[in-house]
């Protein structure tokens, strides 16, 4: 570790807060934070400024700060008021709920501040708050105590000095954990020896993850010489973490506070942002150039209308002389803002505000969800995130990992292959798998002589090379503890593989029972206990793709067990039935299950020593000691002797092949990325139906580029799969031919790094470029042998490629993280390899096959509804302001507001906004069953269909449309022909409160001709919204406001009422402003309808035409299942003269309605093309 003194991304931390001895290092003493948690964002004194200044660096609340100051400086001609109140309110509710949130904060800060805490001083236990805590301080946990803070595992009350933890509270993960203390101080068991140590630990500086910690605790006896010993994430019990099924312990605090693990994880991961977001703010900009070209027109035509003769302002226009002769350049700049400020409402104040509540309260319709709740696991969807709901609506790509994933991660032994003879762990008696008897069933011929030898090695080695632990109970099924039987043991680990592979063995002769005191206990078939002493793990990762133990048995001899991928093993085998072993490894692969190699050597006591001492320098390093552990493992991992090879199972989900066929259906890419080998993986392609049978399979693999370079590779794969007709891809004729051949792609991991590999030459651009082209006419592509980085760099070329397209990662393990990160949407899946990826994920689901529902169902509404929620708003406010807009053309751009102020202050917040918002909710324009049923609607929405720019105009264009129908159809109606009932004719304001009425109604029954879906709450919120704005109006204008500087409202609203001519002009305008709305609707629903709207329309057909008694054929049963009819003939009658069966059920089967109504096959059948019949209980007539 020479060299390392002077690393400053480590700390010293001094145990117990002894000096080392005298001449042993010199003392340095080092300032931490005490353990004092602050989740909280702000203090008494610092809300408002600290508030105000994060809730104004959103551009929308600093433009609308701005109009207002405008309107304060200078003279507008609306009141400070039509844009300081909805901007004091947005602030206000805001700055509640996030004050409100602190609030909760600050009260769980202190309940867990002033938590008692145990800790030694002076060899005695003392009491204290566990704000108090140092770093250095001693600490004791009893059972079922959380830790205070971040500890290095000294000693506990169980005699092998271990501990069980459960990090549920960190990871989600319930299990129990087994941590390890020191060697030097696991003895201690009272507070005066533990007082007496005298160590220092040297350890990394805080880092957010929480699998890894690296550190070394140097202990001092009696000597100036201490022994280093490392330190690992084994080693470290985490604040935030529960004592299990251990008395107590002790440990020392090494982070405290907002340095401990679980505090750097409150921050959050890198925003995303949905593309939703991105037309929104595209949108945005759009109307803010609208709004200036608004502005600046109105201020050139202001001074080409003044400038012609007896047109310049009167003299009582309450200027002043010298106010009318200043410099005309700053008169124009004034006039500019003050059209800026009259026209600013075409900016929606309440529609930031009002995304962010309907993505806040949508996002509970999810977690809500009880069809994507799994009652085998107890756990339901999570939201982690609800800023991308929409974007789940939007997703071009899935990349998904295999394992735990597409399959259940459940492992089941089938074989094992020693030198070519194959062994299967149970005893098979004629044609019957007895399950209960323990035996070996030998495919071939039994091996004799050194093959016995072997045989008995690989047994040996499968049930001692893994990190299994046996259940510590105080009787299992029974039996007591030292009564040791083949059935006693329950085994726990982390990977699965290792569980099926001990119990597997368990099931051929050979029994694992514990690892006590450093000595791994195995039964063997004689019924005989061997010991062997465990003298080093080389643990798995990713990147070696093995894992391998050195052990010592009972007559000296020492062994190095490896077991790991084929691909991983073969290379470092000196000897062995090479050629036999890889032929079985092989067929299996292709029967799809999962292979590992198992090798073996001996080493001498010398060999040893030397392995020993290079892990042990190692092991104790604090920089690169992952890089330094891999050299050494290189160095050792060689020249094995081949044993054997096993076979594992691991079935596929429950409808993990419906899902993935209904995600392409919906035009949706599917990828598969996973570290399996490659027949392996292809085979459960094929289960899951990625691959088909009429799939041509192109291979991207390290041997085919052995055959050909790269380049040649690429451009032959490139010839065969594009299709020769200009720049065309197969994606441009998606749908159009049902005969064109689909290809699917196999690519390796080291053939993805020499084409990811970047080159002098600059070539690796046309790498990718090619890969990418091939990728995208290739129907489905199966990634294997995939390092964790390369998930991610594969989601990450996908996603940067020119059609930008939208990502949706999803996967299991720690091993999946990155990619789900990467992605645009990540998904994790909540399964038995921890929770890692759903906590770093976007959403988290129980199974594989809830993923149909939340894209094609969830997805799909969620973009249906933001989209209409944001034209929505950008078309109400158009309607809003372009009257205004208008009336100055007809009031000399004297500035003058068309609306009241009240009305200008309340319509986004009051009169318009609540409607839309639950629209946003609850529409449903079709059923969740049929989109489920439809996978093809998907496509309807894709590549953000509503919110192009073709829909933007669109809605733009009717929104200014009907504001021309409102203010010049009320202009012409209400002309000075028309008088109220005291002889007066209209006046100003009455002109303009009879345009603004037009508008409310208008825009609010905009939206009910677009609802599909009516409930209660629909009605109550659209036809309250209008009755509350009549009655504000009546009492606005009914009586005089005492705090109002004018009462120019004054009886105007009733005036209006009682004038025919005022209602019939507001019925008919309303009428007028919605037809052309109405016209295009019908006659693109019967001219160019979208699958959507012929769902739409059979469904309202249907609707029409069933009865309380409707013929079964027509109708489904609640036991309905896809699989019950689809081999089962429709059974309709064909004359309506013959006896027909009736039912009374009510669910509709739309699998029948292109028959019934004629529509076309292609739209309207169902995914699967079922023709069902009805099922279930029938009444005769």
């Amino acid at each position: 570790c020479a060299g390392e003194e002077n690393w400053v991304d480590s700390r010293t931390i001094y145990v117990g807060h002894h000096e080392p001895p005298p001449g042993a290092e010199a003392y340095i003493p080092q300032r931490f934070p005490d353990n004092r948690i602050v989740s909280s964002k702000y203090t008494f004194w610092n809300f408002i400024p600290k508030n105000l200044f994060e809730q104004f660096r959103r551009i929308a609340n600093f433009y609308f700060l701005i109009i207002f100051l405008v309107q304060l400086i200078i003279d507008t001609p609306t009141s400070p008021v039509t844009s300081g109140l909805p901007l004091l309110f947005v602030i206000t509710v805001t700055a509640i709920k996030q004050g409100y949130e602190d609030w909760l904060r600050h009260k769980a800060d202190n309940a867990i501040n002033q938590c008692p805490v145990h800790f030694i001083q002076h060899g005695k236990l003392v009491r204290k708050q566990s704000r108090k805590l140092r770093v250095g301080d001693i600490v004791m946990v009893k059972e079922d105590e959380k830790f205070p803070c971040d500890l290095i595992f000294l000693s506990s009350s169980r005699g092998d000095g271990t501990c069980f933890v459960t990090t549920a509270s960190l990871d989600g993960e319930s299990s129990h954990k087994t941590y390890y203390a020191v060697q030097d101080t696991k003895a201690f068991h009272n507070e005066q020896e533990i007082d007496a140590l005298h160590a220092t630990i040297e350890c990394e500086q805080p880092q957010p993850d929480l699998y890894k910690f690296v550190g070394r605790i140097n202990v001092y006896h009696d000597r100036n010489e201490p022994i280093a010993r490392p330190l690992g994430s084994e080693n470290l019990l985490l604040r935030g973490a529960t004592l299990k099924n251990t008395e107590k312990i002790f440990g020392v605090a090494i982070y405290t506070g907002m340095e401990t693990k679980m505090a750097l994880n409150y921050q959050s991961k890198s925003q995303k942002r949905s593309a939703v977001e991105k037309s929104m703010n595209v949108f945005l900009i759009v109307y803010l150039c609208i709004l200036v070209s608004k502005a600046l027109i109105n201020t050139v035509l202001k001074y080409a209308w003044q400038s012609e003769p007896f047109r310049d302002e009167p003299w009582y226009n309450q200027k002043t002389e010298p106010e009318r002769k200043r410099n005309l350049f700053l008169q124009a700049f004034t006039d500019f803002l003050a059209f800026m400020v009259l026209f600013n409402y075409i900016i929606p104040v309440s529609m930031y505000v009002t995304v962010e509540m309907q993505k806040f309260l949508g996002s509970y319709f999810i977690t809500w969800d009880e069809e994507m709740f799994d009652e085998d696991t107890g756990e339901g969807p999570l939201v982690n995130t609800s800023d991308l709901n929409e974007e789940l609506g939007q997703i071009e790509y899935v990349f998904t990992d295999k394992t735990g994933t597409l399959t259940e991660n459940n492992m089941e032994f089938v074989e094992c292959c020693i030198e070519g003879h194959v062994y299967v762990p149970h005893v098979i008696c004629n044609g019957q798998i007895l399950h209960d008897c323990t035996g070996i069933d030998m495919i071939d011929s039994s091996p004799g002589g050194s093959g016995k030898e072997r045989e008995e090695l690989f047994f040996r080695a499968l049930c001692l090379c893994h990190t299994v632990q046996v259940k510590d109970d105080d009787s299992v099924d029974g039996l007591k503890k030292n009564q040791f039987s083949r059935r006693s043991c329950i085994y726990i680990s982390s990977s699965p593989d290792e569980v099926a592979l001990v119990e597997g063995i368990q099931r051929l002769g050979y029994t694992y029972l514990r690892l006590k005191d450093n000595f791994m206990e195995i039964l063997n078939r004689e019924n005989k206990i061997e010991k062997f002493e465990l003298l080093e793990v080389l643990s798995f990762d990713s990147v070696r793709r093995r894992m391998s133990v050195i052990v010592k048995s009972s007559t000296g001899d020492i062994f190095l067990f490896c077991k790991g991928a084929d691909s991983s093993i073969f290379p470092r085998v000196k000897e062995g039935k090479i050629d036999q072993v890889r032929s079985r490894v092989e067929r299996n692969a292709v029967e799809g299950l999962r292979t590992l190699c198992v090798a073996y050597k001996k080493l001498t006591a010398e060999e040893y020593s030397n392995v020993q001492k290079l892990l042990q320098n190692a092991k104790i390093a604090l920089q690169d000691r992952e890089k330094k552990l891999a050299e050494v493992y290189e160095k050792i991992e060689r020249d094995f002797i081949l044993l054997g090879a096993t076979a594992v199972e691991d079935r596929l989900q429950e409808k993990a092949a419906d899902t993935i066929e209904a995600l392409q259906k919906a035009g949706i890419k599917v990828w598969v990325l996973t570290g399996d080998k490659m027949e392996t993986a292809a085979a459960t392609c094929y289960a899951c139906k990625l691959f088909r049978r009429n799939t041509q399979i192109l291979e991207l693999t390290t041997k085919k580029i052995e055959e050909q370079s790269l380049l040649d590779v690429l451009f032959d794969l490139k010839k065969t799969v594009v299709i020769p007709n200009g720049n065309l891809t197969r994606d441009t004729f998606s749908g159009l031919s049902t005969d064109m051949q689909d290809y699917g792609l196999i690519i390796d991991g080291a053939a993805l790094s020499l084409i990811m590999k970047p080159r002098q030459d600059g070539t690796s651009r046309d790498y990718r470029d090619l890969f990418l082209e091939i990728c995208r006419n290739c129907s489905a592509v199966l990634c294997c042998r995939m390092a964790p980085l390369q998930k991610a760099q594969i989601v990450k070329l996908i996603k940067l490629s020119k059609e930008h397209p939208i990502t949706l990662a999803i996967g299991d393990g720690a091993n999946d993280v990155s990619m789900i990160l990467e992605a645009h949407v990540g998904i994790g899946i909540i399964g038995k390899e921890g929770r890692q990826a759903a906590r770093n994920s976007d959403y988290a689901i129980p199974k594989f096959k809830h993923l149909k529902k939340m894209l094609l169902v969830h997805g799909h509404f969620y973009y249906i509804r933001i989209s209409e929620l944001v034209q929505y708003f950008f078309y109400k406010n158009v309607c809003f302001i372009f009257p205004q807009f208008l009336y100055q053309f007809f009031c000399g751009f004297s500035q003058q507001t068309l609306y009241d102020t009240a009305y200008l202050t309340l319509y986004n917040i009051s009169f318009t906004s609540l409607p839309i918002l639950l629209y946003s909710l609850m529409e449903q324009h079709v059923s969740a069953d049929l989109l489920k049923r439809e996978p093809s609607l998907y496509r309807d929405v894709a590549k953000n269909a509503l919110l192009r720019w073709r829909a933007f105009i669109y809605w733009t264009f009717l929104g200014v449309f009907d504001a021309m129908v409102f203010f010049f159809g009320a202009y012409l109606l209400l002309d000075n022909t028309v008088v109220t009932s005291n002889g007066q004719m209209f006046g100003n304001w009455t002109f303009g409160t009879v345009v603004f009425t037009v508008l409310v109604f208008t825009v609010t029954l905009k939206l009910a001709l677009d609802t599909h879906y009516w409930t209660w709450i629909n009605h109550f919120m659209i036809w309250g919204s209008l009755v509350f704005y009549i009655v504000f109006s009546l009492l606005w204008g009914g009586i005089i406001w005492p705090f109002l500087n004018y009462q120019r409202m004054y009886y105007v609203f009733m005036q209006m009422l009682s004038s025919g001519p005022a209602w019939l002009g507001i019925i008919l305008l309303i009428t007028v402003s919605l037809l052309p709305d109405v016209l295009k609707k019908v006659l693109c629903r019967q001219l160019w309808p979208t699958a959507t709207e012929r769902i739409q329309n059979a469904s309202r057909h249907c609707q029409e035409h069933i009865s309380e008694f409707t013929p079964l054929a027509c109708l489904k049963s609640p036991r309905y299942r896809s699989s019950d009819c689809s081999n089962s003939p429709a059974r309709r009658s064909n004359s309506h003269s013959k006896k027909v069966m009736f039912t009374q059920w009510k669910g509709v089967d739309y699998s029948v309605l292109p028959s019934v109504f004629g529509y076309s096959n292609k739209h309207c059948r169902s995914s699967a093309g079922y023709h069902c019949s009805g099922s279930g209980l029938e009444t005769s007539i």
